[in-house]
């Protein structure tokens, strides 16, 4: 079967599937009293039918339509009918003659031409044509008789009503949609009422309408039926074209702020360089950071990994992704407490208010932390301390931790470590991993903003292990005061003092809770 094209290189710009081209010389038509030829060939096509006065290039395959071309060249008339049908046939060369609809359109074959097993030609439509008898159609080339329709009388004044009507919705139209060219609007000032039928046949072809739709409109020799069915098509191409239009011109103002907006922003960006006022996002960057760290007392261990780690920033390209994780490192090496620390308030009656004012009763629970916080009043101050809150669910332990918290004027960080599995969640992620961070205790330090505040490790004795490793081994590290003076974050890979933390831990009961975890806490039940 054939396929109609639009993409071949004769083709104007501007050409579509949906364009249409008339003729320049209207004498050309095929008129009434023209002598129009009784036996033609025939030739399929698809994807939208081909209306009389139309001229839109047609590409077939050269096999089986090469002989029929050949054939209709080496006549007189140089004419040929083209039948739309709207299922391709599985094999062009014998297909079902009840296929094809009623009528077809006469045309006038030019510029004939063969490229790639292709032939491309430029009909030119002339009339409606139906088909009588078949003279052949067995295979290709296939030969059959016409005949012609009546042509209209002279229309009503109903049909010219309908033909302004068609000519005002296609001067609507043609300006909305920019793939019409300029040859069909100056051409439009060719047609007029007094002569509707290739008015309305223009006006169908101009239409996004399926084939099937466009089929009825070809079928339809009626005059006055013909352009009822035109109209409401031509008017919902024309909603559609405007609609399109606003569709259009809202994205292209959106895009246009938007790149205005950039625009005035670079221009910023390089007005303020100039001037001295502003940086770019490296040197802002590495500013930031040092910014942070003013007033901190570093680590000469960290300090050292800090100014080697901004030397590599300096030199790395700020799109790459060895960029983004070494200013990622910084952000949290920078952001955490170096040095901070928060004044303890060691004040045992201020202690027993606060107590008092958030838990009623309790008197036993209440006399041993103020019995371990009058230990540490002595000392002067409260450090390497572990305390285990046990008793079953509700009944206040995690408020109490938050009471301690207050009584002593530090910040209070509360993480569950319930149902925690990995090791890294206490230790944190090396940094090779894609998407590493610190551990859990890193991040509190750096939302408390200082090194002795008062972390709670909620239901510690519901703490599992995987093949991924052992939390409640990684705390051993964590609670020993012997040991926590220097915990390794493996994220940040230096040393952090967690000696002056004060952990609080609750539990529902003490069976589940590793005994070299558990001799390193003070119970209070």
């Amino acid at each position: 079967m054939s396929d109609q094209q639009t993409d071949s290189p004769d083709l104007p710009d501007d050409a579509d599937e949906h364009d249409v081209s008339l003729s320049s010389d209207s004498t050309s038509l095929a008129l009434p009293g023209q002598n129009l030829p009784d036996k033609v060939y025939i030739i399929p096509i698809h994807n939208r039918p081909f209306f009389p006065a139309q001229v839109l290039p047609v590409i077939v395959n050269e096999e089986p339509w090469a002989e029929t071309l050949e054939l209709v060249s080496k006549s007189d008339h140089h004419s040929l009918a083209l039948f739309f049908m709207d299922t391709p046939q599985e094999d062009p060369r014998h297909f079902d003659t009840a296929a094809l609809p009623e009528y077809g359109t006469l045309v006038k074959v030019h510029h004939a031409s063969r490229e790639n097993a292709r032939l491309q030609f430029v009909p030119q439509g002339l009339i409606r044509v139906r088909i009588r008898t078949w003279l052949k159609h067995h295979r290709p080339p296939y030969l059959v008789e016409v005949e012609y329709p009546q042509q209209p009388n002279e229309p009503t004044d109903e049909v010219k009503a309908y033909g302004m009507a068609l000519i005002n919705a296609i001067k609507e139209l043609l300006p909305l949609n920019p793939l019409y060219s300029e040859e069909l609007k100056n051409y439009l000032n060719r047609f007029s009422p007094n002569d509707p039928s290739p008015l309305t046949d223009f006006a169908a072809a101009l239409t996004s309408a399926t084939g099937v739709e466009l089929q009825q409109v070809l079928d339809c020799v009626p005059m006055l039926k013909r352009m009822e069915k035109v109209l409401p098509m031509l008017r919902k191409e024309v909603e559609v074209a405007r609609l399109q239009k606003e569709i259009s011109a809202e994205v292209n103002r959106k895009i246009g702020e938007h790149q205005r907006q950039f625009f005035l922003k670079e221009q910023l960006k390089v007005i303020q360089q100039e001037l001295g006022l502003s940086k770019d996002d490296r040197s802002a960057d590495i500013e930031q950071f040092e910014q942070r760290l003013e007033g901190k007392t570093l680590p000469p261990q960290a300090r050292k990994k800090f100014d080697e780690e901004i030397g590599k920033l300096k030199v790395l390209e700020t799109g790459s992704p060895e960029y983004a994780v070494t200013r990622n490192y910084l952000d949290w090496t920078s952001s955490l407490p170096w040095g901070v620390y928060g004044a303890d308030k060691l004040d045992l009656k201020h202690a027993r208010k606060v107590l008092d004012q958030h838990h009623a009763g309790l008197d036993d629970i209440k006399a041993r932390i103020l019995e371990f916080l009058a230990v540490g009043a002595y000392k002067g101050e409260i450090s390497g301390s572990i305390v285990l809150l046990v008793g079953p669910p509700g009944v206040g332990k995690t408020s109490v931790g938050r009471s301690i918290a207050e009584s002593l004027g530090r910040p209070f960080y509360r993480l569950s470590v319930g149902g925690m599995r990995d090791e890294a969640e206490i230790k944190g992620h090396r940094r090779t991993y894609i998407g590493a961070q610190p551990g859990k205790l890193v991040q509190a330090l750096k939302d408390v903003e200082v090194m002795n505040p008062v972390i709670m490790l909620d239901e510690i004795d519901k703490m599992g292990q995987s093949y991924q490793g052992d939390p409640a081994s990684a705390l051993l590290e964590t609670l020993d005061p012997e040991q926590n003076v220097e915990f390794l974050d493996h994220y940040l890979d230096l040393r952090l003092d967690l000696s002056k933390v004060l952990f609080v831990c609750t539990a529902n009961t003490l069976d589940s809770i590793p005994g070299p975890l558990l001799d390193r806490m003070e119970g209070i039940r």
